[in-house]
């Protein structure tokens, strides 16, 4: 992800390029130093109880995970409470959204069994939690147009407005910031 990028590549310059210090009081910060690191924002997600989807929901997580820097989906450890949590029903998907990056997703059966994508499913659920709303009707190309794009849509990426908004969505969040 570029910002992880650009913050390891900001940190090992800083490292390599900083004089030794011999007192606290010596330490003046410079511009670069006194600029707190952007870190990026970090959702949890439990798809144990998405039964036969959970792979789709770890397919359609990366999917996001590369397509936007500014949050990312891992999976909860052991333990962990996760801040989305991902259920298989017998209904129709659907996200209930607590709040930004927290809530409910449901991958139903219905749609898949209508012929709909897993991972699109999964990566659109993941989008509402995202922040983003549903487009319908839509094309294809636009992830958030769901199941109006129909059976034969495949397409899990969300294009570049999607992504633009998830971007503008989770601007500035720091990891561990309340959301």
């Amino acid at each position: 992800m570029r910002i992880r990028s650009l913050t390891v590549g900001l940190a090992a310059a800083f490292a390599v390029s900083c004089p030794v210090l011999t007192a606290p009081s010596a330490a003046v910060p410079s511009a670069v130093t006194a600029q707190p690191l952007v870190v990026d924002r970090v959702l949890t997600y439990d798809a144990r109880a998405a039964a036969e989807f959970r792979a789709a929901v770890d397919r359609g997580a990366a999917i996001w995970n590369a397509s936007v820097d500014g949050v990312e989906l891992r999976p909860a450890g052991a333990g962990q409470r996760a801040d989305i949590r991902v259920v298989a029903d017998d209904g129709w998907p659907r996200s209930l959204p607590d709040s930004l990056g927290r809530g409910t997703v449901y991958i139903g059966r219905q749609a898949i069994d209508q012929g709909h994508s897993a991972v699109r499913v999964a990566a659109h659920e993941l989008g509402h939690m995202l922040g983003l709303p549903d487009r319908k009707p839509g094309p294809c190309s636009r992830l958030m147009s769901g199941a109006s794009a129909g059976t034969s849509c495949t397409n899990p990426y969300p294009n570049a407005a999607e992504r633009a908004q998830v971007e503008e969505n989770f601007e500035g969040a720091a990891a561990g910031a309340s959301m």
